[in-house]
């Protein structure tokens, strides 16, 4: 049985004519297709789990084994929490979401199409070094849209490069909510598990890890050095246990101004309450193009918390 087995082109949806499959994840396919009312091209995505789904002849999404059955509608809620979230941000760096919809036993997010390149394979394409500029045309737009998820009280907990969508001009667009997390009080405690090596914060590793607004400032800072660096930092568990990655400041400076790569070393703090405490204050430091000495910015000859 093929378990991600696509909608043919010309199937509709709704009132969305199917053309062809753009992109796929662990959860879902993501299809280019026409809304027919209007002749929008727009992106549409499925809930379809590659482990736990399979789509029969009728275009049916059904959980491949009972043994999945609660992964499958834990995903599948989940995917509706994405669909909510978004419906309720407007940010000209979010993805837009036009409709939700239940059909064939699934969901579908309907949202604008925007053609463009994704930032993980820009980065793996040019091996790093982007500019100063680009990394200033892509990430304070990203912060200002992440200070209003915040602001409705949602974590994104998986920004990575490949979450962020380039269009023209480098305008970037955050993709992919589908591990948001609702933030009960300043410092809660999260509900899942929701990991990428490399970008996820060491306190979003444990259940009992504080996750807040500084959890996806550090992903956003892992996602800056990477453009720099054409890699993935080190995992935050292995760089709590024994720091061996050397600071951005000591690497880049002949390449990069000093200040950026301190905002950079200081989004990748360790200890959570010596980064930025918001997405704002990060992209203030962006901006204005220093840090303030009243922040709570670290000394670069102790770079980062050690166990």
């Amino acid at each position: 049985m093929n378990h991600r087995k696509k909608l043919l082109a010309g199937t509709v949806l709704d009132v969305y004519k199917i053309r062809r499959v753009i992109g796929s994840g662990g959860f879902s396919l993501i299809y280019l297709a026409e809304d027919e009312d209007t002749l929008d091209e727009v992106a549409i995505k499925e809930y379809l789990p590659k482990k736990y789904g399979c789509r029969k002849e009728d275009n049916l999404v059904e959980i491949a084994s009972q043994e999945h059955f609660e992964n499958f509608h834990r995903g599948r809620k989940l995917f509706y929490q994405e669909a909510m979230a978004l419906a309720k941000l407007r940010h000209p760096n979010i993805v837009n979401v036009r409709n939700f919809f239940l059909e064939n036993g699934t969901g579908y997010m309907v949202m604008d199409y925007e053609p463009g390149k994704n930032l993980a394979r820009y980065i793996k394409k040019r091996q790093g070094n982007l500019s100063t500029n680009f990394i200033l045309t892509v990430f304070p737009p990203l912060l200002d849209a992440l200070d209003l998820v915040h602001y409705y009280n949602h974590l994104h907990l998986d920004i990575k490069p490949g979450n962020i969508h380039l269009r023209a001009g480098g305008n970037p667009l955050l993709l992919d909510f589908g591990a948001v997390h609702e933030l009960d009080n300043n410092r809660g405690e999260q509900k899942a598990q929701v990991i990428t090596p490399g970008f996820s914060p060491v306190e979003q590793y444990y259940t009992s890890g504080k996750v807040g607004p500084w959890s996806d400032v550090y992903a956003i800072g892992a996602s800056m050095r990477a453009c720099i660096e054409g890699k993935s930092p080190p995992a935050a568990t292995k760089r709590h246990a024994k720091e061996t990655m050397k600071s951005a400041v000591s690497l880049f400076r002949k390449s990069y101004p000093k200040w950026l790569l301190e905002a950079i070393d200081w989004a990748m703090e360790i200890d959570p309450t010596k980064r930025p405490q918001s997405a704002n204050e990060l992209r203030e430091a962006l901006v204005s193009g220093k840090i303030e000495a009243s922040s709570t910015f670290f000394n670069h000859d102790q770079f980062a918390h050690r166990k």
